[in-house]
């Protein structure tokens, strides 16, 4: 009986013992993630991490891509991200949410950078650090093939819809103070919510992006769009942290892709210039 009571008290020791050492490998230390989880800037298998945010409903910039029969974000800003980690030793994670949640992203360390077709503007640029320019775009309106808007002053008295913290809603609110008073805005969160509303009648107008518009009207053939002529640049950069290491770095990659062929070759795969 004595010997019986002996093992059973070895064999709850063991199983104590199992489950603490259980639960000291089940977090990484100070985290709270299971022990193996990647954080920013380095991965499982030692292999550098950086976090990129986009909005993944900008086409060709970013998309979501089903074809391989599973979900995949692609697009322009994917392939750049990608070479850029390549050359600079890193592994790309990529994160989809709303594009007016990507600056307070990188200003809660979320992200290590963002690209999502972003314009670097006065306001912005108070609040993170960007890279230079990689690519120059125009804004366009985008209508009914029917509708006769096409120049900003038109749309005075309009209704229009704009994506949510863009460049675009900045040019519409301009436009309602100056050239097109009168002007109602509705912000939305995605571009295919916008050339909806367009579509259905429900605004009169978009302001897009041209090579943003070129993609929803070439799949939309009842829509047009045109340019709009401005002097002001409304070119793509990227988004860091105020403070970020990586600008640098990643501005030498730029560059090197701007004079070894490689940008113009992904401008050409995905905007067809």
């Amino acid at each position: 009986m004595k010997k019986q009571s002996l093992v059973s008290l070895a064999f709850t020791s063991l199983l104590a013992a199992a489950v603490l050492a259980g639960c000291g490998t089940g977090n990484q230390p100070g985290t709270g993630q299971p022990a193996g989880t990647p954080q920013s800037g380095q991965a499982s298998g030692g292999t550098k991490v950086l976090n990129m945010a986009t909005s993944a409903d900008y086409k060709p910039y970013e998309f979501h891509d089903l074809s391989s029969g599973k979900d995949e974000i692609v697009g322009f800003d994917v392939d750049i991200a990608n070479y850029i980690g390549k050359k600079l030793g890193y592994e790309v994670k990529v994160t989809d949410m709303n594009f007016d949640g990507l600056v307070p992203a990188l200003q809660t360390n979320r992200a290590d950078f963002v690209m999502a077709g972003m314009t670097p503007t006065p306001d912005r640029e108070k609040n993170v650090d960007f890279s230079t320019i990689y690519y120059d775009a125009k804004n366009t309106i985008v209508t009914k093939k029917e509708s006769s808007l096409t120049k900003p002053e038109q749309l005075a008295g309009k209704k229009i819809a704009v994506q949510l913290g863009s460049i675009q809603e900045s040019a519409a609110k301009e436009l309602a103070t100056s050239t097109a008073p009168g002007l109602q805005i509705t912000s939305l969160n995605k571009t295919g919510e916008i050339v909806e509303e367009v579509k259905t009648g429900r605004v009169d107008a978009a302001i897009l992006e041209d090579t943003v518009a070129k993609g929803f009207v070439e799949s939309n053939p009842g829509l047009q769009y045109t340019t709009i002529q401005s002097d002001e640049k409304n070119g793509s950069a990227i988004a860091f942290p105020k403070g970020s290491p990586h600008v640098e770095e990643f501005n030498k990659v730029i560059k090197e892709m701007q004079e070894n062929g490689e940008m113009d070759k992904l401008i050409k795969k995905w905007f067809g210039q």
